[in-house]
């Protein structure tokens, strides 16, 4: 059986709804998992701080405060989850043998339960240096809760315990959003001696972005993410099928590896547009860490599994960009962001077992535990 006390505080944060708002979903937020967190971690004794930079969304920080002389160790996980449209009861959490079902339970709150666990060994075995978990907010969108804590919190080496399989990623792809516009003119459809069609001014754009893609996918320049790739996600134009449309928009996205800079990015959909407007759009610069850091040597020894990268963006790019090295470490499960959301439990345990190891190693334990 999975261990009782992971899988009932995973089970508390499943059944404690906090859908980001800014999905558009009608979620209502991070508050009431938060409180949840701050209470828990208060009764097992860790110092806690809540960060709240936008009203409704607080991140908290707890921390096992050291005996001092040793090193700090930011384990970090995120309170938000996407929307549960389409989902079979989201919030009622259910085992079935190792696996725990809920939205969230993945992505990633088991995970989080985890390393609370490890942060309340931490404080009960007294290391030397500090062990801070950092629960935060809008990781699904704008990531203001690790923005904010880390001007708050400082580190020595950090793991992020977002869904790797229980391997060892040390890298993950960035992206860059991107608007491109035409302009036509519009007039009736009987006249096309006086219509302009944007959508049809839009069609070469969007052959030359397939070429792009098919090209960065095809020279991969990196060697656990491969390369980069581009894509249209929506396109917008015309107002009915009589009229000649006056403009077409197409929102697109730039997933880049490392060595891959915004300016880069924007440069190549610059030459790619052909007389069209190009609007870059909010972005994340991708994230690696060298396999030589020794937080990535500690976990790979206590993990004993293999170096990979990651797909996705991730809050890592964030706590590395301010000078903590950083690795990602966690647990087995499918379903992040999909109708069927499962988080196996003992993996999530293997993750509580790995980093609590991974904190005595790299705080410092007390002189009495060392001489045992």
């Amino acid at each position: 059986m999975p261990d009782a006390e992971l899988a009932q505080l995973a089970s508390d944060l499943v059944a404690i709804e906090s859908i980001n708002p800014d999905l558009g979903s009608g979620g209502s937020g991070e508050a009431a998992v938060a409180a949840r967190v701050a209470e828990w971690s208060q009764r097992a004794g860790l110092e806690v701080e809540h960060v709240e930079t936008r009203s409704g969304r607080p991140s908290v920080i707890a921390v096992a405060r050291g005996t001092g002389g040793g090193r700090s160790l930011l384990l970090n996980a995120h309170l938000d989850t996407v929307g549960v449209v389409g989902m079979e009861r989201p919030l009622e959490p259910w085992i079935d043998g190792d696996r725990l079902f809920g939205r969230g339970a993945y992505d990633m709150k088991a995970a989080l339960a985890a390393i609370l666990l490890v942060a309340a060994a931490a404080a009960r075995e007294g290391l030397a240096g500090d062990v801070i978990v950092t629960a935060v907010a809008d990781e699904e969108v704008g990531s203001i809760g690790t923005e904010a804590v880390l001007e708050r919190v400082r580190a020595d080496a950090a793991v992020v315990v977002e869904p790797t399989e229980l391997q060892i990623a040390v890298a993950h792809r960035g992206f860059w959003g991107f608007e491109i516009e035409t302009t036509g003119v519009a007039a009736h459809g009987s006249r096309p001696d006086l219509g302009v069609d944007a959508i049809a001014l839009m069609g070469p754009v969007l052959v030359r972005l397939a070429e792009l893609d098919r090209r960065l996918r095809d020279g991969a320049t990196h060697p656990l993410l491969g390369g980069g790739s581009a894509h249209a996600s929506l396109v917008e134009g015309g107002t009915e099928y009589s009229t000649y449309p006056a403009r077409c928009l197409v929102t697109g996205e730039r997933r880049t590896v490392p060595g891959e800079s915004r300016d880069e990015v924007e440069r190549e959909l610059r030459e790619l547009v052909a007389g069209a407007e190009l609007r870059m759009l909010m972005g994340r610069e991708p994230f690696e860490v060298g396999e030589d850091e020794e937080i990535v040597k500690l976990v790979r020894r206590e993990a004993g599994t293999d170096i990979v990268g990651m797909p996705f963006w991730t809050d890592a790019a964030l706590v590395a960009d301010a000078g903590i090295p950083t690795v990602l470490f966690g647990p087995v499960g499918e379903g992040a962001h999909a109708v069927v959301e499962w988080v196996d439990l003992r993996s999530a345990e293997r993750v509580r077992d790995v980093l609590l190891a991974v904190a005595r190693a790299f705080c410092g334990r007390p002189p009495e535990a060392a001489l045992d």
